[in-house]
């Protein structure tokens, strides 16, 4: 399986740590953001992987290079002369989904105890254009999801905007996106007329009423992003936990 991590980001709210090092590498219960992503994606089935870099892009090819890129196959997507934003960036990666199958797109900074290999089967199961890990927690920018868990429109809690400007946000659910996605390559062919730097929430927005844009949540799902100082020993607990609960509740458990 392929995936994709998004690690090109400035970094700007983990300043001033991200003025000498890119965001990627910023490390956490003495692994970097990068590996333990990469770690998580190996263990999952994801044996081919692409990186896409902007901020300080030299330190994470040599980062990569100096672990022989864990022993998988990992390719770099070089945003270096400007960034692309996230539907950029899957545009730009699309020569490396070559298979015709559906792959990962997962934020560097964004850790979780999501079940990949589920997420997937779910994905596969639900002829989706795209399978978006959501959850329900404090934010100000909010998907909107009906009943069946097909995304429908996007609100700012902060400004009141709403997309489409005419949605009524009384028949819909309200959820949080984790930065974890599937997507299946027929988005490659909905992206062609776009400009070369795109949301990809905008991209979404602008094809739920023809195509299924599904949310995945269930009331386990647990997500911290690392994005800003104030959360980096928050994270190191996080981790504590999610290895807690996974070997608690592994077959390597004999207690």
């Amino acid at each position: 399986m392929k995936a994709l991590i998004l690690a090109a980001g400035l970094g700007t709210r983990l300043k001033p740590i991200t003025n000498h090092i890119p965001k990627a590498l910023v490390t956490i219960e003495g692994k970097t953001l990068l590996e333990h992503q990469i770690l998580k994606l190996k263990s999952a089935g994801f044996n081919e992987i692409i990186v896409n870099v902007h901020h300080f892009a030299d330190q994470i090819i040599d980062f990569l290079h100096s672990k022989n890129n864990f022993d998988i196959r990992i390719e770099i997507s070089d945003e270096r002369n400007f960034l692309l934003d996230t539907g950029g960036a899957v545009r730009k990666a699309a020569w490396f989904f070559d298979d015709g199958k559906p792959f990962l797109v997962h934020n560097v900074d964004i850790l979780s105890n999501v079940d990949l290999m589920d997420m997937m089967k779910f994905h596969l199961s639900s002829d989706s254009l795209a399978t978006l890990v959501v959850n329900q927690r404090k934010t100000s920018r909010q998907l909107l999801f009906d009943k069946q868990m097909q995304l429908k429109g996007w609100f700012n809690e902060t400004t009141g905007q709403t997309k489409p400007q005419e949605i009524n946000l009384q028949l819909y659910q309200k959820f949080a996106f984790s930065g974890i996605q599937i997507l299946s390559p027929k988005v490659f062919q909905l992206m062609e007329k776009w400009n070369e730097v795109f949301s990809i929430i905008d991209f979404y927005l602008s094809n739920v009423d023809k195509e299924k844009i599904s949310g995945y949540t269930n009331n386990e799902i647990k997500v911290l992003d690392v994005g800003k100082i104030q959360s980096l020993e928050e994270a190191s607990i996080f981790l504590k936990n999610i290895n807690k609960n996974f070997f608690d509740n592994s077959d390597f458990n004999e207690g």
